[in-house]
């Protein structure tokens, strides 16, 4: 158990992940301007604007400038802005995990737990979700007023040309979705290799958001950061995928059957990686996810996952978030025992 307290070591790492779940449970992930996660988005937006400077590549919404900019060169000035980003956020808690070691173990655990904590969002995730079915119940057979407005929180989908039934579907895939890059993917390389992987990810993730839309801004600019949020989740999405469908029996399905579902489904999505949980989602709850949905910019026509599931309703919500809950308590487990025993190994 010295292990503990030597930074760097399995165990620290161990107790870290858990002390920042725990933050997590009691605190959330609160709304202040000194938000590790806020900051790097700011950040983000500053290093688009200087690297399109750079590279002369500005946009400009009235008349498109980048349009006429060469894709290579769109490409690099993107390139650059996500390596300024990245580079950040790798150093700077590697600059803080050394400094603060020279003050002793206490404030380096402090320190690597609340980067982690920073890292993932899963009690914000739930608590948006559960507007989101709040909402659904105020609007009773009316139209989904209070749930399009609370689903429009977690979801970048044209919210306003969602019946009930889209509303729920919206907030379930969303759940699904954010149980790979708001809980599987940040958890998973603070695990591997500390808090500094897991503040990288959440910045590639963040880039991903900002910078990874196929429209004329940033079709050629965003082109890298959307590659590597793919890469960054690969992975991630395939264990907790797998994992989700192992709780089929806890919610009336065989698993054996969602497998079978899961693996038919899983590469539908136009993404390489939403697919996977989504797909295990839709098959444990027996739920038609997917199809052709409306964003800002049209509509896009994805293929229906579990095309023979029922339709979701403002209660499958609930069970949604019990099935993220159970997968996020499993995958975390998993996590736990391989520290621990890669801890007896170095021992």
């Amino acid at each position: 158990m010295n292990q503990f307290f030597v930074p760097d070591s399995p165990l620290h790492r161990m107790f870290t992940l858990l002390s920042a779940l725990v933050l997590d449970s009691l605190i959330g992930d609160p709304d202040f301007p000194f938000h590790p996660v806020r900051l790097l988005g700011n950040f983000a937006v500053w290093a688009e604007t200087w690297s399109r400077r750079l590279f002369r590549c500005q946009f400009d919404d009235s008349n498109t400038t980048a349009a006429d900019t060469s894709p290579l060169r769109l490409r690099i000035a993107g390139l650059v802005a996500w390596f300024v980003v990245s580079l950040t956020a790798v150093c700077v808690p590697l600059i803080i995990h050394t400094l603060l070691k020279r003050l002793g173990y206490l404030p380096v655990f402090l320190a690597d737990s609340l980067i982690i904590w920073a890292s993932f969002a899963i009690k914000d995730l739930v608590d948006h979700a559960k507007q989101v079915q709040t909402g659904l119940k105020q609007d009773g057979d009316g139209p989904p007023l209070r749930g399009r407005r609370a689903v429009s929180m977690l979801v970048g989908r044209d919210t306003e040309k969602l019946d009930t039934k889209g509303v729920a579907r919206a907030c379930v895939e969303s759940i699904a979705e954010s149980s790979v890059d708001s809980m599987a993917s940040p958890l998973l390389y603070a695990a591997l290799f500390g808090p500094w992987a897991a503040l990288l990810y959440r910045a590639i993730n963040t880039m991903d958001s900002l910078f990874g839309h196929k429209n004329s801004r940033y079709r050629y600019f965003g082109w890298w950061a959307a590659r590597t949020d793919d890469v960054a989740n690969f992975i991630p999405a395939r264990l907790s995928g797998f994992l989700t469908c192992l709780f089929a029996p806890l919610f009336g399905s065989r698993v054996k059957t969602v497998l079978r579902s899961f693996f038919a489904y899983r590469r539908i999505h136009e993404s390489p990686n939403a697919g996977h949980p989504e797909a295990a989602y839709a098959g444990v709850l027996d739920l038609r996810l997917g199809g052709p949905t409306w964003y800002r910019e049209g509509l896009i026509r994805k293929g229906w996952i579990h095309p023979s599931g029922r339709e979701p309703a403002s209660q499958d919500i609930n069970r949604a978030i019990r099935l993220f809950y159970l997968n996020a308590a499993g995958y975390n487990l998993i996590l736990c025992l391989f520290l621990l025993f890669s801890a007896i190994l170095h021992s």
